[in-house]
């Protein structure tokens, strides 16, 4: 009976972990709405430290997701988040967005080359097509100091999605 018991509570933990980034993007959308029409920080429930800076998507997938200023812990607990070290989507140089690999970047799993990745922001839209798939170890890479690009001055943007493991 205890087995089952803490079976239970554990699917029913995993389920509010589902449920609560639904309704967190369901929220942010609503804030975005906001942003658009003029409030730059409208935060999408009274206590939030976040607020929407973009709205992401993948139309091959039918993938929609709402990017949160910031990248900390709690903040990608309802959602991808724009790691603020890096540039905004659309801005020279490169930008890095993180999220939870089980809950909003789960569809990073089934990007391939050529996908098209569309970032909404308060300056137009952007779109990315992905040109390559790679794991890379934070410590030792490059990618998510300030100002790292690929490119040169000047000479265009790149989006990175990073994943968060645990």
């Amino acid at each position: 009976l205890l087995i089952a018991g803490l079976g239970i509570w554990q699917t029913g933990s995993a389920a509010w972990i589902h449920a609560k980034a639904r309704l967190a993007q369901a929220l942010l959308e609503n804030a975005w709405e906001k942003t658009l029409a003029g409030d730059t920080a409208a935060r999408p429930w009274p206590w939030a430290d976040t607020w929407p800076v973009a709205r992401l998507s993948v139309p091959r997938l039918h993938i929609e997701q709402m990017v949160l200023a910031g990248a900390s812990g709690r903040t990608l607990a309802f959602g991808p988040g724009w790691m603020r070290s890096s540039k905004l989507p659309g801005e020279s140089g490169s930008s890095v967005i993180a999220a939870h690999r089980d809950t909003h970047f789960a569809f990073l799993q089934h990007l391939q080359p050529n996908d098209v990745i569309k970032v909404e922001t308060l300056q137009g839209p952007v779109t990315y097509r992905v040109t390559q798939s790679l794991v890379a170890d934070s410590e030792k890479q490059q990618m998510f100091l300030p100002f790292f690009t690929t490119k040169d001055v000047d000479k265009g943007t790149g989006l990175g999605l990073s994943v968060v493991h645990g």
